[in-house]
Parts: C-alpha cells; structure tokens; sequence
C-alpha cells in the first residue's frame, strides 16, 4: 500500500503497522479481556455492574479495594488473569497512542497532509515517476505551469522532487493502489518512462484498466517492444535510443540550424510552433558537388517530392557581403554555398539527403565533351 510520507514514517508503518491500526488492535484485545473477565466474575455470583466495576478498577489499578471479597481459587484466579491482560494491555494502549499523536504531529510538520489534500484535488493532471528522464519531464512540465504528481518509490528521489516543489506520491508504479492514489482515474496523461520494458508494459496495463479515456506516453528501450506497449494500451511510444541516434543525424545533415536559429527566441518559439503541425525549420548549407547546386527552388523542391519547402536563401560573397533571398520565387537559381533555410515535413533524414546526394557525373563518350 502506498503512504504519503517520508522514509521514517515510511519505515515505522512498514514495521509496525499504521499507528491508527495498531490503536483499533489493542482496543479490541481489551475490549475481549474487558467482557471475559467480567463474565467470569458473573459467573461467580456478582452482578453486572460489580463485575463491570472490579474489571475496570483492575485494569486501571486503581486499587480502591475489593466489590467483594475474592476468597476462592476461581475468584484469586480470575484477578490475577485480569491484572496481568488488563495492565499490559493498557501500557501497550498508551503505547499505541502515543505512537499516533506523534504520527499526526510529524505529518503536519512535514506537510504531508496538505501534499495528499493537493493530489485529491488534482483533475486533468499528469502521472510520472522521477528517474533520469523523469527529472526532465518534471523540469518541462513545472515550467509549463502544467499540473502533475511525482510517483516513485525511491525516498531518496523522492526528497529530491519535494525538494524542487513538486508534488509527491511515495508508492510503487506497478501497484494499482499506488496510481490510484496518485489519482489515475481523473488524471489526462501517464508517462511511463521506467528503463525496463516489462515493467512499462505492466503499468500500461494497469493504468488502461483503471481509466480507459488515459493518454499513456510510454518509454521504449527496444523497437521490437513499441507494438507491444501499443497492444498493451499506450497511445504513444518513445523510443530514447532511436531519439538519440536521430538528433545525431540531424546534426550532421543540418550543421547551419543551430548557427541560423542562434539563441533569437522568436525563431525558437516558430519552430516549436511547426512542430505542434508535424513540420520543422532546418538550416543547410549546399556541398559543392550537390546535385541541387544549379538547381532553381522549383526544382529542388521537386526532386525532395514534397519533403520540403524554401522559405529562404542565404548567399555570402567573397567580400563578406551577401545575398538574403526571404521567400524565393521558383525560378531563383541554388548555388554551392548557399545556406537554405527549410521547412521540412516528415523525415528531416530523408529531406537531407536530396541536399547531399552529389551530382552525377556528366556523360563521356562520341559527342559529348566534358563541361569545363
């Protein structure tokens, strides 16, 4: 079962039980010994209220004497039986409340109360845990203002999330007790970014379960496990690897981007709204035996069937001076050296190699004669 508490209360309920359940045991266990002993005084002769009365003076140890004198073997018994239950009971009992007072207290101080009153409270929210890209979705998310709960079962990242202000769920992901305290039936998205595939498939089940209208972002390692998440219930599939290896084609075929985009965040702030369309802004510098080179923008947009389109054309001159083409017409002609700037719709790969197929080389043969 998941608690909204630190490691201590953590580990104390872990051991003991929860101090609330610890004070209903030892209530009932007096409760029996309380009824037995005074039905065995009953049954000695005494009536209900001297039973009742010797039973309580008993377990109290009050010591105002006896109802009645305690003169038999069944009687002598039957207190001793009574003081032994009964005031050890009772020290336990004081025990046990103490334990909750204290619980109470801490909880307070630590504002865990007000932590798990928040998460109640959350509606449309988002569910992730705190791992290595956890760290980065929560940093993203508290800067979009956008409402989450932080699930993990590691105290340690756990302090380091409260640390940074983040709401918090000490529970297991895999458990469906732990998601639906972290509230995953009126949550809008789980993002479960764990690096074991398995266990991303377990959650995903569970989580689909418990609430069918869920958005699941799920975190992938393999490729092979993406039709499993999709089977297993995830709307959406990352795959960090595939990611990764991507940005690094992208920096190889488009050098310029970071250099044209610069740190202007007008630019930044055009590209993050093309990709919300499918599309992306690209920089490319031509190579010299680029098959584009001598090419107009019509035509190049041709060859890349779609892939991609102009928006502008950067041209420098030996002197340092140069050309800036906003918006080029189709009949504007690429050079070698150029930087073009694009917005590329589908696969930025794909779009980069028309850039960076060289040209073919010119026909050698009767009638022909190289070009000079």
């Amino acid at each position: 079962m998941a608690h909204y508490s630190g490691p201590d209360i953590a580990a104390v309920e872990s051991g003991f039980g929860s101090p609330l359940g610890n004070v209903l045991r030892i209530l009932a266990y007096m409760a029996v010994v309380f009824v037995s002993a005074t039905l065995g005084f009953m049954a000695a002769g005494w009536s209900v209220g001297d039973a009742a009365y010797m039973v309580t003076l008993t377990i109290f140890s009050v010591g105002y004497g006896e109802v009645h004198p305690v003169n038999t073997s069944f009687l002598r018994g039957l207190a001793i039986g009574t003081i032994v239950l009964g005031c050890t009971g009772m020290i336990v009992l004081t025990g046990a409340l103490v334990q909750l007072f204290t619980h109470i207290q801490l909880k307070r101080l630590l504002g865990i109360d007000r932590m798990q009153t928040q998460i109640e409270r959350l509606t449309d929210h988002a569910i992730c845990g705190f791992g290595r890209i956890g760290v980065q979705l929560a940093k993203e998310l508290a800067a979009g203002r956008s409402p989450f709960v932080i699930i993990e079962r590691s105290p340690e990242k756990l302090a380091e999330a409260q640390a940074l202000g983040y709401l918090t769920l000490l529970a297991d992901a895999t458990d469906e007790d732990g998601l639906a305290q972290a509230g995953i039936t009126r949550a809008r998205v789980l993002a479960t970014v764990l690096p074991s595939d398995a266990t991303n498939v377990f959650i995903t089940l569970s989580a689909r379960s418990l609430n069918p209208r869920l958005h699941i972002i799920a975190r992938g390692e393999l490729p092979t496990t993406e039709s499993k998440l999709i089977q297993a219930g995830a709307d959406e599939v990352v795959l960090p690897t595939h990611i990764g290896a991507e940005r690094m084609a992208e920096l190889i075929l488009y050098p310029r981007t970071a250099q044209f985009l610069g740190e202007s965040p007008q630019l930044r702030q055009f590209k993050t709204g093309l990709a919300e369309f499918g599309l992306d802004l690209e920089a490319v510098t031509v190579p010299m035996d680029s098959m584009l080179a001598g090419q107009t923008v019509g035509e190049a947009e041709r060859l890349g069937c779609g892939s991609f389109f102009i928006v502008q054309l950067d041209r420098g001159s030996a002197a340092g001076a140069g050309q800036s083409f906003v918006h080029p017409g189709e009949d504007v002609r690429i050079e070698a050296g150029d930087t073009v700037v694009l917005v590329i719709r589908g696969s930025r790969v794909a779009a980069g190699a028309v850039f960076n197929t060289p040209r073919p080389p010119a026909p050698v043969g009767r009638g022909y004669a190289p070009r000079a």
